[in-house]
C-alpha cells in the first residue's frame, strides 16, 4: 500500500507512475500529455516538491527534465512507511 502524508496530494502517485511507466527522463509537458485529471500547473508545482522528498531528480536544469529515483519507485512498490517520507 502507498502511504500518504501530511505533504502529498492524491496527484502525486499519478505524476510518479507517468515517471515509471516512461523509463526515462521527461519534461513535465510530456507528464501533462499522458496523465488524466491533474492540470499542468498542478504537476508543475508537484514536481519540485517530489524533488526535495528525494522521489524524483532533476536530471536536466535546462531543459527541465526529471526522472524518478529509486526511492520513488520504492514508493509506488508499497516498500516505504509512512516514517520513511515525512
Amino acid at each position: 500500500m502507498r502511504p500518504l502524508v501530511s505533504w502529498m496530494t492524491k496527484s502525486d502517485p499519478a505524476i510518479l507512475e507517468v515517471f515509471e511507466e516512461a523509463g526515462l527522463a521527461i519534461p513535465p509537458g510530456v507528464v501533462d500529455y499522458h496523465i488524466v485529471g491533474v492540470s499542468g500547473s498542478t504537476i508543475d508545482r508537484r514536481l519540485p516538491i517530489l524533488v526535495e522528498h528525494g522521489l524524483l531528480e532533476k536530471v536536466d536544469e535546462k531543459r527541465g527534465y526529471y526522472e524518478i529515483t529509486d526511492r520513488g519507485r520504492a514508493y509506488l512498490a508499497g516498500e516505504l512507511e509512512k516514517g520513511d517520507l515525512e
